[in-house]
């Protein structure tokens, strides 16, 4: 084949059904994935300050509880290098099989983790371990599933196509809030003792399914023809005196796909920082803003209900976002969500604190509107920045930095501003629009990648 890639050449047909299979393929990928790890964030925020933090004060064990779900987001730059190393040496799909079993597995360990009261500080340690394990696969998870569905999709659709990917982290967190939900129901010291371990339990079975639905779609056709054009440009440019191997001259051995990302670091950080807000303001509502509410007096099940509700709706707003990114640009989009969102900070915290589960269902939900706007481009925006060969790793890399600068220990010092201040929202506040308005000058800062030639196997 020439420069004429794979997509080119495949029947129209049949190559926009494969896409639509390999989209919801990486769509349900993407929601058992981040079941495993959100479903983390509701456990840290109601139940592993009273299981592993027992005998601290309330928002001391809170804290404390925060600093070991941070500890996935400091792993996941080190899964996307892992995972992002091999996808782009050998290929998107087998990385995504790898990441979900190695996901899975470690949140069903933490099922069975045993508390303070048997394991001591044990217990914390274990999970914190585990919690590392899941960061990792999470870190190679997103990039082989945006790659999939993006390098599958044709030009004009991919940020639409990528969203879906972004669509599964709500999905996945409806799907654990509401069976973490359902078990909240039960007395207290039995959720406490048992009760919250099942949903963690529950992702074995999610495991089968999820590798069932991976093993059937293929690579990436945009990756192959660009190693194949690779192997063809380097066996040409190889020196004649190149030892021979059985079918002809050596190709010359091709750059560690993180250097050549490293070689280009302005688009890494200026991708990094881009994305922290959004990141920042996810996780917010996935832990702090659930625990601000229910100490305000507000039920449990109800605070978690509200929240899975209101995820659900913001679904389609994901992918709204998306669609809105290959009309408008994918920058126009992101910065819109930003700065409604700050605008959005005292009243959102405002209705969370009214003890009116309607109330706090209209702020999860007018919240996480917004945020979808913002979050829907933003896979397409971040893989469409790095050439083929090295797309895995430098997408990985520079969402997975964004996540861990954002989302990683923005929960815990939340909750330290919260407590230092007197219990006051403004100050939160005014560190998440900082930090809006940082991200809003990074992605004006970064070129619009809405046209970029995915096909290109040079930055």
């Amino acid at each position: 084949m020439s420069q004429t890639s794979q997509l080119q050449t495949m029947d129209v047909t049949a190559r926009r059904k494969e896409a639509r299979t390999v989209i919801a393929s990486s769509y349900l990928g993407s929601t058992i994935e981040y079941y495993d790890f959100l479903l983390y964030a509701t456990a840290a925020a109601v139940v592993f300050p009273k299981v592993f933090f027992s005998g601290l004060d309330d928002w001391v064990g809170v804290v404390a509880a925060y600093g070991t779900f941070a500890a996935g987001y400091v792993a996941r730059p080190l899964g996307g290098i892992i995972f992002g190393h091999f996808g782009d040496r050998v290929g998107r799909k087998g990385m995504l099989i790898v990441s979900m079993a190695v996901m899975g597995v470690a949140s069903t360990l933490i099922g069975i983790i045993p508390d303070a009261s048997v394991a001591g500080p044990w217990g914390a340690v274990l999970l914190v371990l585990l919690r590392v394990f899941q960061g990792i696969a999470v870190g190679g998870e997103w990039g082989g599933a945006a790659l999939m569905a993006l390098e599958h999709s044709e030009s004009g659709r991919r940020g639409f196509a990528a969203s879906f990917v972004n669509a599964g982290a709500p999905s996945g967190a409806v799907l654990g809030t509401l069976i973490m939900g359902a078990f909240a129901a039960l007395p207290n010291e039995q959720f406490l003792s048992w009760g919250w371990r099942v949903p963690f339990l529950l992702s074995f079975v999610l495991l089968i399914v999820g590798l069932f639905v991976r093993l059937k779609v293929s690579e990436s056709p945009i990756f192959k023809a660009a190693i194949e054009q690779e192997k063809r440009e380097r066996t040409v440019a190889a020196p004649k005196d190149a030892a021979p191997a059985a079918g002809g001259p050596v190709p010359a051995r091709r750059d560690i796909p993180l250097l050549q990302v490293l070689r280009r670091p302005r688009t890494l950080v200026f991708t990094m920082l881009a994305g922290a807000a959004g990141f920042a303001l996810q996780v917010v509502m996935a832990t702090f803003s659930v625990t601000f509410a229910v100490s305000k007096g507000a039920d449990r099940q109800g605070v978690l209900y509200a929240f899975a509700a209101a995820s659900l709706i913001s679904i389609a707003f994901v992918v709204l976002g998306g669609r809105l990114s290959d009309r408008l640009g994918r920058r126009p989009v992101m910065i819109g969500g930003l700065v409604l969102f700050i605008l959005y900070l005292m009243p959102m915290f405002q209705l969370l604190s009214s003890n009116n589960i309607f109330l706090i269902f209209v702020a999860f939900t007018i919240g996480l509107m917004i945020h979808s706007t913002l979050f829907g481009p933003m896979a397409a925006f971040v893989s469409e920045q790095f050439a083929t060969t090295s797309r895995y790793t430098g997408a990985s890399l520079g969402y997975q930095l964004a996540t861990l600068l954002g989302a990683g220990f923005t929960p815990g010092i939340v909750a330290q501003i919260f407590k230092d201040s007197g219990q006051n929202t403004s100050s939160v506040a005014l560190y998440l629009a900082g930090m809006s308005v940082v991200s809003i000058v990074f992605i004006l800062l970064t070129r619009e990648p809405k046209n970029n030639d995915l096909e290109s196997t040079r930055p």
